[in-house]
């Protein structure tokens, strides 16, 4: 198993490592933030205890499935000569016949294990989730392509870290395609291969190159959609999958710098028909230079618009239809898997409240949950499905916490 190279964090605590992640809208994802005070992160959790994530509400079983691809019109100067930008994908969507399909688990297992041990808690290696996906199930075909959505992760974090949301959409009829986005994320290549985030400043990590990934994974829904396999390794794909997307029917969201590489790749492709920024912060380089007509949807924690002006100006861009929700004492971690994953964490280690209040923020785990389920969902129901619901026109007494920002 080969491990690309990195700078070590060495000499920072993890305590420190949160709040610049925090101050710079970086990721610092599950088992990244213990500090000083809690649980020696070596010790070990029970034996029989394993993480879970929540169970999607959709009618449909879920199916997912891995793409390795290779974008040829952008050369790979960090790996050097004759090489291009190369991304690991996973397709979720709705599926029949699961019985015979294992379960995919939250993270490849070298990929896990280079996170946790960059983290310095291992420990929690044995204990990782698995998913509501069905490794290689076929695809539910009902008459109709499938409405296609594309997340784009966040700084030094992995294509999972939103499995909540990701399946929840696929449970509802949706495909969804997360990217690992090279050099920034933790990642398994097929070949085995496990890469980390990369401390150059010359790689190709900024919004806008996470916006150009996203924009090459729409090439290849458009490939999946005329019945041809973008996968560079020519593995099979799952029965059904070829012909189901449907290219017309697009959108996009991403968490803290995938949130604004959505913005950033929405306001440049008029094929992602609707966009949602998770706690983005919005810092576009070069700066914005025209309006957006189209969806976009912004649910804020840290980076609000009355704190941040990179948020208050991309929202003065907005033309169409567009809304901006905050979840009263959430944290720029709230909108993730972290809220289902660090409750039990916290329980196993004994944390108390306060630490893990300081991490996940003061947002009850429970309805945090339920309004990542709830509100995305929602989002693309209206703008790629039309189906016009009343979530999205006021506060609703179903999610207290959630407040509509004018």
């Amino acid at each position: 198993m080969t491990i690309t190279p990195f700078i070590c964090r060495k000499g920072m605590t993890r305590r420190r490592m949160l709040g610049a992640a925090l101050a710079a809208g970086a990721a610092v994802p599950l088992a990244a933030v213990a500090g000083p005070a809690w649980a020696d992160p070596a010790a070990a959790a029970p034996a029989a205890t394993r993480l879970t994530l929540p169970v999607p509400t959709g009618p449909h079983p879920v199916g997912t499935v891995q793409l390795h691809l290779v974008d040829r019109s952008r050369p790979d100067d960090i790996a050097g000569p004759g090489h291009f930008r190369e991304l690991m994908a996973t397709i979720w969507y709705p599926a029949r016949d699961v019985q015979r399909y294992p379960v995919a688990p939250w993270m490849p297992a070298g990929a896990l294990q280079a996170f946790l041990t960059d983290a310095g808690f291992s420990a929690l290696a044995p204990l990782r989730p698995l998913t509501a996906g069905h490794v290689g199930a076929p695809v539910r075909r009902s008459g109709r392509r499938l409405p296609v959505v594309v997340f784009s992760h966040g700084a030094h974090s992995h294509q999972g870290d939103h499995t909540v949301m990701v399946q929840e959409l696929a449970s509802h009829g949706y495909a969804t395609v997360t990217i690992a986005h090279q050099y920034d994320t933790y990642t398994e290549f097929p070949d085995g291969r496990v890469a980390v985030p990369l401390r150059d400043r010359q790689a190709p990590t900024l919004p806008g190159d996470f916006a150009a990934d996203l924009r090459f994974v729409l090439d290849c829904v458009e490939q999946l959609a005329a019945g041809c396999n973008p996968d560079v390794d020519h593995r099979e794909l799952p029965a059904g999958l070829l012909g189901s997307l449907d290219p017309r029917r697009m959108g996009a969201f991403g968490w803290s710098k995938g949130g604004t590489a959505t913005a950033c790749a929405t306001l440049a492709d008029e094929r992602i028909r609707a966009g949602l920024s998770l706690d983005g912060p919005m810092q576009m380089n070069p700066p914005l230079a025209g309006d957006l007509d189209r969806p976009f949807m912004m649910m804020s924690a840290e980076f609000t618009r009355a704190t941040d002006p990179e948020a208050a100006a991309f929202w003065s861009h907005l033309r169409g239809w567009r809304l901006n929700i905050q979840a009263q004492g959430a944290a720029h971690f709230s909108y993730g898997d972290n809220e289902a994953l660090f409750p039990q964490v916290a329980k196993l280690f004994g944390w108390s409240a306060q630490q893990l209040q300081d991490v996940i923020g003061t947002l009850d785990p429970d309805q945090a949950v339920k309004i990542q389920q709830a509100y995305p969902l929602a989002f693309f129901d209206e703008h790629l499905r039309h189906r016009r619901g009343h979530l999205l026109d006021r506060p609703s007494p179903a999610f207290p916490a959630v407040s509509f920002l004018p």
